[in-house]
């Protein structure tokens, strides 16, 4: 048997997309930073003009998802990542943004293959929102790890040779025992077969 895990190391030949909404772009613009820092100290050029991460602005998070799809379609990426934030106001809108964002990120990355990773925060305030994109700590770079984690992971089933296993267990102590079956192929108890065995011998 295997173990499969991703890592952090292996990252010269990964290609990311980043899609980020305008709005409140006070926010998404410091996840941004905190994304592209991670991708950096793990061996990623985030430079746009560079050959390993390109950059799609969207109008809002709820254009997120579509987006997420088509880019992931083109099979060009190793991971998706999408950022954006919906914050709370005085109307039912938020409910229907923030669950509709959640369904379509999921769903894009169902339909492709492709890991598609949820950045979009959702906060009842602009403070909230402010605290998790650098005030207190930059979920941007969460979003990053989780890009290059999976990413290495899902290289790994589709045999990319820069990525691998490890064993986790010998092969050989592992023992595996058939049903017992008659000799017309049917579900027999172990000591009737032993018996018509003896029989026939």
């Amino acid at each position: 048997m295997a173990v499969f895990e991703g890592n952090f190391t292996l990252t010269a030949s990964l290609r990311f997309a980043i899609i980020i909404s305008r709005f409140n772009d006070l926010v998404t613009g410091k996840l941004l930073a905190g994304c592209q820092d991670c991708l950096k100290r793990h061996g990623v050029d985030p430079n746009p003009q560079g050959t390993q991460v390109d950059y799609i602005w969207v109008p809002g998070s709820f254009e997120v998802p579509l987006m997420a799809r088509q880019v992931a379609l083109t099979q060009r990426y190793d991971a998706v990542i999408c950022l954006g934030a919906v914050i709370k106001g005085h109307t039912p809108h938020f409910d229907y943004v923030a669950a509709e964002v959640s369904k379509g990120v999921a769903a894009a990355a169902f339909q492709t293959g492709v890991p598609v990773i949820f950045g979009v925060l959702t906060t009842d305030t602009m403070q909230q929102a402010l605290e998790r994109a650098g005030i207190k700590s930059n979920l941007g770079w969460s979003y990053a790890m989780n890009a290059l984690e999976m990413a290495s992971l899902m290289k790994q089933f589709k045999g990319d040779p820069h990525t691998a296993s490890y064993n986790a267990y010998d092969d050989s102590t592992i023992s595996t025992q058939a049903l017992p079956v008659d000799s017309a192929g049917q579900l027999t108890s172990s000591s009737r077969v032993e018996k018509k065995e003896a029989k026939e011998s």
